[in-house]
């Protein structure tokens, strides 16, 4: 029988894509709240640029290079084959081409969100002191190099996936075209987390640590923007995971409930630790509470039960908790957290696939093999991230620059790379005029 148009199914699909889509304005809030007024503008418009660049770029080739017929040894997709979406939209009738019941066009504009957030994520990493053009250009490369690759070799059909000539089959077999024990990565466990926060963990280093990094307190200048955004992001997270079901049917509403119940579960975790740690469970710690057990559920979201969700947010939450606060003992500066959430969240959701899978999982009494499989894909995602961030990075630092001026960074970051503050309070002290910039005002300037 032929293709017949799933009007359900499209609907549900350019749904989830529209959630997705909400996730990087969402990013945008939780982030820019966490910086210093300062730079709230500018850590916002590093992830709205995302929006622009990489939707752009995805039409040309990343469509291409990450689901190509032809591949180049399970890398990467022929970024020419489907250049401009060449050769996807229509089909020999000049009707709208199917997949499933799916218009491929619907397909594309949900795989671009990932795309686009993934690049948007990477920003939280270097906040307050990277030049905005040298952001567009690494943008621009990274998600060529790094991201688009990896979608192949996970989703495109690449050597992260379940075909026969995959890392899983060298390891275990394969039978029929596919191996005895395929890999999982639901929604981009390592696709997206573990490969932003690889690319993040390098730039923090490469790029340095901000003025004052350990001395100075750099906390969060509001509060309400970071639960905003962290609301925007647990809301659209439910295009990212369920609309990855590819059906409105029975498995999207598996990976819908275990993304609300992990993520519920990791907010109780972080609180725990802060509460047993700190002494205060705090807000912030909720926001980021919401985001670890997101990430970590995103590999599993349709492999696991809700009780495991549970199990598997509980960990990440209390992990990711401790996790942040390696970068003061290692004084590498990820200034919003990204490795400790998104890099640490996601390898464990990723390896706990191999215990906590209802399918293939340890705990279930299927053996080992899946954990190893989910390691292998894990480590390889790993180094991929790391040697293209590398690749990217280091000749960027010696031709165009990623530090701004010091003098710049302690005015703020947002006056000398955008011409703006986002607040322009004033205050009056006798005669005397004095714009907020982010900075404190001394005892009678301001009211």
């Amino acid at each position: 029988m032929e293709d017949a148009l799933d009007p359900g199914l499209t609907a549900w699909m350019l749904t989830s894509a529209s959630l997705v889509l909400l996730m990087t304005p969402g990013l945008a809030f939780f982030y820019g709240g966490m910086v210093r007024a300062k730079s709230v503008l500018n850590m916002m418009m590093m992830c709205f640029s995302a929006l622009g660049l990489v939707t752009v770029i995805y039409v040309l080739w990343g469509w291409s290079m990450s689901y190509a017929d032809s591949g180049v040894l399970g890398l990467f997709g022929n970024p020419f084959e489907q250049f401009g979406l060449q050769g996807t939209m229509y089909d020999d009738a000049g009707e709208f081409a199917l997949d499933g019941g799916l218009p491929v066009i619907v397909d594309v504009g949900f795989q671009a969100t990932f795309a686009i957030i993934t690049v948007a994520l990477i920003a939280g990493a270097i906040a307050d002191r990277v030049r905005f053009s040298t952001w567009l250009v690494f943008s621009a490369l990274w998600v060529t190099l790094s991201f688009f690759p990896l979608a192949y070799m996970v989703w495109g059909g690449g050597i992260l996936g379940d075909g026969e000539s995959g890392i899983a089959a060298w390891l275990f077999g394969a039978e029929d075209g596919e191996a005895l024990v395929a890999p999982i990565d639901f929604a981009g466990g390592t696709v997206v987390h573990i490969n932003a926060g690889v690319a993040a963990l390098v730039l923090a280093v490469l790029i340095g640590v901000r003025k004052g990094f350990g001395r100075e307190p750099m906390r969060p200048h509001n509060l309400p923007f970071v639960m905003l955004g962290a609301g925007l992001l647990w809301f659209g997270w439910f295009g990212f995971n369920a609309g990855s079901a590819y059906g409105a049917n029975g498995e999207a509403g598996l990976a819908w409930v275990n993304t609300l119940t992990a993520t519920a579960a990791a907010i109780l975790g972080w609180l725990i630790v802060e509460k047993i740690r700190d002494g205060e469970p705090t807000s912030l710690g909720a926001a980021s509470g919401i985001v670890a057990g997101l990430v970590a559920v995103t590999p599993a979201a349709g492999d696991l039960s809700p009780v495991g969700a549970i199990v598997l947010g509980l960990i990440a939450g209390s992990v990711c908790a401790m996790a942040v606060g390696l970068k003061y003992r290692f004084n590498y500066d990820d200034s919003l957290d990204v490795v400790g959430v998104h890099l640490v969240g996601g390898l464990i959701g990723t390896v706990a696939l191999g215990f906590l899978a209802t399918s293939g999982g340890l705990f279930y009494g299927d053996g080992i093999k899946l954990l190893v499989v989910q390691i292998a894909i894990a480590a390889f995602a790993m180094a991929w991230s790391a040697v293209a961030t590398l690749v990217i990075a280091v000749p960027l630092k010696a031709t165009m620059g990623w530090r701004i001026a010091e003098e710049d960074e302690v005015a703020g970051i947002d006056l000398s790379e955008h011409g703006e503050s986002a607040y322009d309070f004033v205050a009056v002290a006798g005669s005397r005029r004095s714009h907020f910039t982010g900075t404190t005002l001394t005892e009678g300037e301001g009211a």
